[in-house]
């Protein structure tokens, strides 16, 4: 199986607990006003399809990294690929965060009921393999006011989803980490969608 991939940053402190195999996955409809990542909205320009058993044993080999986050575009646009990714990383010991504009109970209502019926195959099973959720569409109007890491504004909500991290883990309430790096010529700006955003005004 394929998954379309945007960006790769192999070891980052930017994008959530731990060190982590961040990875943006290319392709988006909603279209947040501001979001920081506009180039990865088209699901079938740029990007480059990657196999997803090639890239499993990439994360599994990286050494000193916690576990991977998956950023965008939208992961959930591409749950299949995604949730065979998620389950192969998680059985090497690595744990998955992901960013998803849509809502925890947007997602639950988008997957196909246990009894058949219409829905997007894969979601259920993209939540199954994700110990921390980020949820809901970034609202540039609405920024966090940087109590809680890791978040872009403050109607996001974070879900705990399996034992493996706890709202009391004193790493979600520390400074946000903000990273600049040089990518194909550019600077890009991780873990600060308001800096990215403004970067692209003239």
């Amino acid at each position: 199986m394929q998954l379309r991939v945007a960006q790769i940053v192999p070891d980052t402190e930017a994008e959530g607990p731990g060190k982590r195999f961040a990875l943006w996955v290319q392709g988006c409809t909603l279209h947040c006003p501001g979001c920081c990542n506009p180039e990865m909205f088209a699901p079938d320009k740029g990007g480059t399809l990657v196999e997803v058993a090639d890239l499993a044993s990439r994360m599994s080999a990286t050494p000193g990294i916690e576990g991977i986050s998956v950023l965008g575009g939208e992961p959930f646009q591409q749950p299949e690929a995604l949730a065979e990714l998620c389950a192969l990383v998680r059985a090497s010991g690595l744990s998955v965060m992901i960013y998803t504009g849509y809502t925890l109970s947007e997602l639950k209502e988008m997957s196909p009921s246990p009894r058949g019926g219409k829905g997007k195959p894969g979601i259920a099973d993209l939540l199954a393999n994700t110990d921390l959720l980020v949820d809901g569409r970034y609202d540039r109007t609405r920024p966090e006011a940087g109590r809680r890491r890791w978040i872009g504004s403050s109607n996001q909500v974070m879900h705990f989803l399996t034992p493996r991290y706890a709202p009391t883990d004193p790493r979600f309430t520390t400074p946000n980490t903000i990273e600049l790096r040089f990518v194909n010529g550019q600077l890009t700006i991780n873990g600060w969608p308001q800096a990215a955003d403004a970067m692209r005004k003239p």
